[in-house]
């Protein structure tokens, strides 16, 4: 898939034509995690000039079966960094098939919000839910939302963006 039909790429269009300013910086990694996200983040944020930390990682450690302390201890180390430069932050709830298990699976889920609550950062849901049911709107690994997704997605998050912005 091109980038330009991403949701990324849609949310920056769309963003841009209210908020002229808006400038949507997608440093996503395939495969990323969140050890990684950290050790890649004091670097981006040296390079660029950042408002909102937005972080969307932990669904490849979920997936891993990662321990949950070790993804809990990244996000809040990167939450940490941003707050450091007084960035605000946007932390995403992930969720991860139920193949590890209920316990698992559990933990993992409501390690978001309690995150969030914790440090004080905002929550977005998340933001495929819309998606990730329905089989023709994902790959073929069923994980990861394809083409004809991309604009349901744009428009989840552009929504949730508009109000961050207003309220902020």
């Amino acid at each position: 898939m091109q980038a330009s039909k991403g949701w990324a790429s849609l949310v920056q269009k769309e963003m841009s034509k209210t908020h002229p300013d808006f400038k949507l910086l997608n440093y996503s990694a395939s495969g990323e995690t969140t050890g990684g996200g950290k050790a890649r983040l004091a670097r981006l944020l040296d390079k660029n000039e950042v408002d909102v930390l937005w972080i969307e990682l932990g669904g490849n450690d979920g997936l891993r079966g990662y321990p949950i302390n070790t993804i809990r201890n990244n996000l809040s180390a990167m939450i940490a960094m941003a707050k450091e430069s007084d960035i605000k932050v946007i932390i995403t709830q992930i969720q991860i098939p139920p193949n590890l298990g209920k316990r698992y699976t559990s933990m993992f889920t409501k390690l978001y919000p309690v995150l969030a609550d914790k440090e004080g950062v905002t929550l977005m849901p998340f933001f495929i839910e819309q998606v990730a049911l329905k089989s023709e709107l994902m790959q073929r690994d069923q994980i990861h939302p394809n083409e004809k997704a991309q604009p349901i997605i744009a428009a989840e998050v552009i929504a949730f963006l508009t109000n961050f912005i207003k309220s902020s």
